[in-house]
């Protein structure tokens, strides 16, 4: 039996090996005090998290091509998934690929299945439910994306812009922060969930600005 044997131990390294990944990849993030955190989120490579953010149970975030910084007061809900992958015609080992920072501003909500891949979003801007924002578009501040509008173009959107339905039609107008929803949540979620440790540090951690 020393096939048998020795395919079960291949198993076996291949799964410590997986638990290892995963559990070298949750050290790696850097949450803020004052974050809420579920462990039931993945959380992957090098992720800041700032103060008074409230993700999730089934919520991603994953740093793949470079770091993730979140700012404070931002809503990332149930599988919504935020990403900093690889562009498509540039493999992960390639050569001389520098990594990229995803930054992320305050007050931003991320509702319920969309999908945020854009390298770089302001404050006060709500992505809804089933959207999907584009790697090469810039998101200003005080936007909101509409449930199931893909924004997969090359541009900046300008502030307060909200772009909606089926043809993403785009309008301007006045938005006010979500920040009576983010405090209910900071108070209840513990309640139910359990959070993923904070970083023990005084200052508060913010995305740097260009």
């Amino acid at each position: 039996y020393p096939e048998k044997d020795s395919k079960s131990i291949v198993e076996k390294l291949k799964s410590i090996n997986k638990m290892s990944d995963k559990q070298s990849a949750q050290k790696s993030a850097k949450i803020a005090a004052g974050a809420v955190v579920c462990v039931e989120s993945e959380i992957r490579g090098d992720v800041t998290i700032g103060a008074r953010t409230v993700v999730h149970p089934k919520a991603r975030i994953i740093a793949e091509a470079g770091p993730i910084v979140i700012g404070e007061g931002n809503l990332i809900e149930e599988q919504a998934l935020i990403i900093n992958s690889y562009p498509e015609n540039i493999a992960p080992d390639s050569e001389g690929v520098e990594p990229k920072t995803m930054t992320i501003g305050i007050n931003n909500v991320f509702e319920v299945g969309c999908m945020s891949q854009a390298l770089k979003i302001g404050d006060n801007n709500v992505i809804e439910s089933k959207a999907d924002l584009g790697r090469n578009m810039i998101l200003t501040s005080g936007c909101i994306i509409g449930a199931c509008c893909q924004v997969n173009t090359c541009e900046v959107i300008p502030e307060n812009t909200v772009i909606f339905g089926s043809g993403c039609q785009r309008r301007v107008h006045v938005h006010t922060p979500q920040t009576l929803q983010l405090d209910f949540l900071m108070k209840i979620l513990p309640n139910y969930h359990h959070m993923k440790k904070t970083v023990k540090t005084t200052s508060a951690v913010t995305p740097a600005k260009n």
